[in-house]
Parts: structure tokens; C-alpha cells; sequence
């Protein structure tokens, strides 16, 4: 199997950078972002100034203030960073289809196998996107390349104040050795504890156990973990096939809400955009994921599945219920709330000799139809079901 070449591009402290651009008084100030109406508001992000002072990300504002007392804190513009993620991401498709994104975290990962004889080494590549980037969008990314997802992440957290770190093949278990293990993602916090009681601080101290030393305490995981501490990942970049894979539907409250209820009405329409956008494309999804964005910072991401798929807003809406059920988990205020259908697959063409469906069924297809068609003609909000 060829050697890959995996890049990682991170525009570090995504959401201070985006709102440097659009406010030049806060370059070289230290910044916080959090949200400001919150009782008990936690960091989404801070600068390297805010950092250096001792704040962290999901610290408790209060504290992060009492630690950096000079900081200016901004509320979060997810829409704002997203459009951020939007525009790096057009920048990079043209050197390779194989990109995958993070959610708005300046996070990207770019398989560039093979790619060098229409662009020359992995690493000019990466050097000419930094430079690219920074000169249309105005952000400085830093960047790492190695041969797996796993060691180029881990790269990218080493590569200041260069902006770049590169590991060679072969090299992956020499460069992870001497790291520290909170640099080594995958690890579950459990697992981490176990770790400190055995006095394992090193990625290096964790590779040198073998698969049958690491099974007494770990269990099922001890190959993983074996795997990982010598750099080995074949995970792949799963890319979005230019945003056809999933389709994502927003809703941002006037008010932070805590009644489950407006939750509940709020999905309704929200589902009726999925399905007819389902319908539209002829596809069926096969998932559907509630992120919940709450007013302290804080978000919960959950999902409910269905084999085969359905484009039916009845059915689609029991699987958002179902989501929302295990993702009811706090009593904060929620600010905003995501809905997203994934795993799509094209919806049959082939008639079937005996119908699979209920009369039930039948009849609700008739009608989502007939309300399909009215909502073309004269708009998304024109009819609706009684639920909304």
C-alpha cells in the first residue's frame, strides 16, 4: 500500500481570528469569546494572550475574568465562523476532493496521495495553502504533514512558532515518544486516570507495553491504544462530497428557551425542510442528529437511526423526537438548535410487486406530495402540519 500523505491545517484560535478580521482594535488584546448573557457562561475560544494569562476553553467565564482581568469578551457568531470554515475550505478543494472539515474550529484535514505530479511535494502544497490562505482570507493557519490523521493532529499542536512540523514515514513512533499523553487524542478521560495510577506520563512509556500488558487494565481497547501510542491510524478522510451528504437545517431562538415544548414545535418545520429537501434530490436519510446549542457555551449532539431510510416527514420526525429524548440532558437555557440528515441514499426507483407500505403510509405520501407542491408554488411556510 502506497505511503500516504496527510496534511493538517489549523487556523489556530479559529473564532479570535475571525473576529480580529472583522475588528482590527483587537489584534495583539487579549480575547475571550463567550457568551455574556449566560449565568454561568463558559470559553468557546480565547487568544494566545487570554491563554497565556491561564484561561482555557469550557472554563467557567468568571474564572477565566479573574484570570485575565484585561481580556475583552465577545459574544459567539457561529454563523460567522461557519461562513469562516466555508470560505478555507473553498480554498483548499482545488489541490484535492479528499477534505475533511471540523465543525467551526479552523480545522482541516487534506489527503494529498499521489497529488504531486499535478503539484509538487505534499509539502509545497502545504506551504502554498498557508500562504494562499493567508492572502485571500487574511488567516494564518498553521500546518503539519505525516501519514496518518492521528500523527498529523498531534503534529499540528507542535508546530508553533514555525507554523509547520513534518514527520516523515517511518518516523511516527520516534516523534510520539517523548510527547506528553494529553497530546494523544483518542483516549477516554477513564482511561487517562488509569494511565497517571500507573505512572505512564509519556506516548513513549505507553508504546513500550505490549498488547498483553495493556490488556490486563484496558481490556478491549489495549490494541487500540497499543496502535495509536506507535502512530499507527488507517482511518481515512472522509470528505463531504461537496455538501450533498448530509442536509442541515438552523434555528436560532429570540429568546433562550428551556420548555421542551417550544423545542418540540420548533422541530416540525425544520423537519418539513429536510424532507422536501429529501424528496427533491429523490433521496432517503437514513439518520437524523439534534445538536443543541445551550446559553453557557455548552452544546449536546444526539441521534436516532432507521434502516433503509425514509424521506417521510412523519417518519423523520419521530426519529428527531427520539434524538431530542437522549439529548434532553440539562436544565440551561438553549440558545439555538441544529438539525442535521445524514447518511443519504438514493430512494429506489424500482417499482415493487407488492406495496411495503401501510394505507397509513400511502396516505401520507399523497399529502406530503400535494404539500410539496403547494410550497413550490407559493412558498416554504405556505401550508403546514397541525404539529407545528
Amino acid at each position: 500500500m502506497r505511503d500516504r500523505s496527510i496534511i493538517h491545517l489549523n487556523v489556530t484560535d479559529f473564532a479570535v481570528a475571525v473576529e480580529r478580521l472583522q475588528d482590527n482594535s483587537l489584534r495583539e488584546k487579549a480575547v475571550i469569546v463567550a457568551p455574556l448573557q449566560a449565568a454561568r457562561a463558559l470559553v468557546y475560544d480565547m487568544s494566545e494572550e487570554a491563554y497565556g494569562d491561564g484561561v482555557r476553553k469550557g472554563m467557567r467565564l468568571d474564572i477565566a475574568m479573574r484570570r485575565c482581568r484585561k481580556a475583552c469578551v465577545l459574544m459567539p457568531e457561529i454563523s460567522r465562523y461557519r461562513q469562516a470554515m466555508q470560505a478555507v475550505l473553498g480554498q483548499v478543494c482545488a489541490y484535492t476532493p479528499l477534505v475533511e472539515r471540523g465543525e467551526e474550529d479552523g480545522h482541516l484535514f487534506l489527503d494529498v496521495t499521489g497529488t504531486h505530479r499535478l503539484f509538487g511535494p505534499p509539502q509545497d502544497i502545504a506551504w502554498r495553502l498557508r500562504k494562499q490562505v493567508l492572502a485571500n482570507l487574511g488567516l494564518d493557519p498553521v500546518w503539519s504533514l505525516a501519514s496518518s490523521k492521528l500523527v498529523s493532529k498531534v503534529a499540528s499542536r507542535m508546530a508553533r512558532p514555525l507554523g509547520e512540523c513534518i514527520v516523515g514515514h517511518g518516523e511516527e513512533a520516534e516523534f510520539l515518544a517523548p510527547l506528553s499523553l494529553s497530546l494523544l487524542p483518542g483516549i477516554k478521560p477513564a482511561e487517562r486516570r488509569l494511565m497517571q495510577d500507573f505512572n505512564l506520563r509519556s506516548i513513549g512509556e505507553l508504546a513500550a507495553l505490549s498488547r498483553v500488558q495493556l490488556r490486563v487494565p484496558f481490556q478491549k481497547r489495549a490494541d487500540f491504544l497499543h496502535d495509536i501510542s506507535r502512530g499507527r491510524d488507517r482511518s481515512l478522510v472522509l470528505p463531504e462530497r461537496n455538501g450533498t451528504s448530509r442536509i442541515v437545517c438552523e434555528y436560532h431562538f429570540d429568546t433562550d428557551i428551556c420548555e421542551r415544548r417550544v423545542l418540540t414545535d420548533t422541530l416540525t418545520p425544520l423537519i418539513h425542510d429536510i424532507g422536501r429537501e429529501l424528496r427533491r434530490r429523490g433521496h432517503v436519510g437514513q439518520r437524523i442528529g439534534i445538536r443543541l446549542f445551550y446559553s453557557d457555551g455548552r452544546s449536546v449532539v444526539r441521534q436516532a437511526s432507521c434502516r433503509g431510510g425514509s424521506d417521510n416527514d412523519f417518519r423523520l420526525r419521530e426519529l428527531a423526537l427520539a434524538a431530542l429524548n437522549r439529548a434532553w440532558q440539562r436544565r440551561t437555557r438553549i440558545r439555538s438548535c441544529i438539525l442535521i440528515c445524514d447518511r443519504l441514499l438514493p430512494r429506489s426507483r424500482q417499482q415493487t410487486l407488492f406495496s411495503m407500505q401501510s394505507k397509513k403510509e400511502e396516505q401520507q405520501g399523497r399529502m406530503l406530495a400535494a404539500m410539496d407542491t403547494i410550497c413550490h408554488r407559493f412558498g416554504r411556510n405556505a401550508v403546514r402540519l397541525g404539529t407545528s
